[in-house]
């Protein structure tokens, strides 16, 4: 396998395991059955071995939920990891507020898991409802008690805007009430109809609608509150007290290098980027096979890695610097986006400090149309 680059190297570790699937996702998720996760965990113990990572510098466990998996297994799953990986110095787990429980986390502590991340969602029963999660704000309080308990390194929670039949009183008190607990850092992120899921359904048969210009002074409301909070946007949806901000995020943002684990985790190594399948029996089959299954190869050019870095450094506050990227990946700077660049000043999307460009607060609102402006210059 080729070696990673130098600018940072992560490790994703997918646990797909849900006790139940909500309205808005589109992560791969299977139920939990016994037989099913014993098979799971041998096979990312061969999985580690067929490709081992070397040192990583930061960890995340995503899902389906990390957090469902019995104290004994994250036991387990930890020591596997970092057999193959040494320990992390951020070491990230994503957990349900019905998941949590003490003998859990006294097992991520006792493996060296630094940050929890805990998806909240919301805390009002009715919006809770309308997303389709199970938990309820009892649970999220209850849960965050544990967690405050534990005494992790940094503690992250999730939110979500933008959801059908919540209005700016709601989403104003999901702030106030999430400021309350003094998290260490805080995502907030506008919903997304994804394909293949139940609240997409719900879109294409009209029974809920966007609102775009609610969304947009949702997004407003939510960086003013947050900052005169003290917590500082780094990225277009994360914000963090000082210290906090996610390194694990920040490497692929950065173009650094990730290898994935498990069925749909994504990696990013060397001058390659793949896909696992999203299917656990397909994916342990070709562990077991000593040939694990590679979905979506692609080996990437010196010019694909710098127009990735372009399009999500730009949805960082600290933004780009154009002509050291190219430097850094040994690739020419397309003609079109200087141009861009001074279109977007122009329009007051961007703004240009010495050599680094960074998106305005309206640019922010809207980043991903500005990424695809950029993608259109490597075309």
């Amino acid at each position: 396998m080729a070696s990673p680059a130098q600018s940072g190297t992560a490790l994703y570790l997918h646990v797909p395991f849900c006790a139940s699937s909500c309205d808005f996702c589109s992560f791969y998720q299977e139920q939990p059955k016994r037989s099913e996760i014993d098979r799971y965990l041998v096979a990312i113990e061969r999985e580690m071995e067929l490709h081992p990572p070397g040192r990583v510098e930061t960890a995340f466990w995503g899902g389906g939920t990390p957090g469902l998996l019995p104290a004994e297994d994250l036991l387990r799953l930890g020591k596997a990891m970092t057999a193959a990986a040494g320990q992390p110095g951020e070491w990230t787990v994503e957990l349900a507020p019905s998941s949590v429980r003490a003998d859990k986390l006294a097992a991520l502590k006792e493996i060296g898991v630094t940050r929890v991340s805990m998806g909240v969602q919301s805390f009002d029963d009715a919006t809770l409802d309308a997303l389709g999660r199970r938990h309820s704000p009892k649970q999220i309080m209850e849960a965050w008690e544990l967690i405050e308990a534990a005494g992790f390194k940094s503690r992250n929670l999730d939110l979500i805007f933008g959801i059908p039949g919540q209005d700016e009183i709601r989403w104003s008190e999901d702030l106030r009430r999430v400021v309350e607990l003094e998290p260490d850092h805080l995502s907030t992120y506008c919903l997304t109809f994804e394909e293949d899921t139940a609240m997409f359904v719900k879109l294409s048969q009209g029974k809920v609608k966007i609102d775009r210009e609610l969304e947009a002074r949702l997004y407003r409301g939510t960086w003013e509150t947050l900052e005169a909070h003290g917590y500082a946007q780094y990225e277009t949806s994360n914000f963090s007290r000082p210290g906090h901000a996610c390194r694990h995020n920040l490497i692929t943002w950065e173009m650094g290098s990730w290898i994935g684990y498990g069925p749909s985790a994504s990696s990013q190594w060397g001058d390659r980027r793949w896909t696992n399948p999203a299917n656990l029996d397909q994916w342990i089959k070709g562990i077991e096979a000593g040939t694990p299954v590679l979905e979506q190869v692609k080996d990437l050019s010196k010019v694909d890695r710098l127009c990735d870095a372009l399009v999500f450094g730009l949805r960082l506050n600290s933004g780009v610097q154009p002509a050291e990227l190219a430097k850094r990946f040994g690739a020419v700077l397309p003609m079109g986006v200087p141009r861009l660049f001074t279109n977007l000043i122009a329009e007051g999307l961007m703004e240009k400090s010495g050599p680094d460009f960074r998106l305005t607060g309206e640019g922010r609102m809207r980043a991903d149309a500005v990424g695809v402006a950029v993608l259109e210059q490597f075309d």
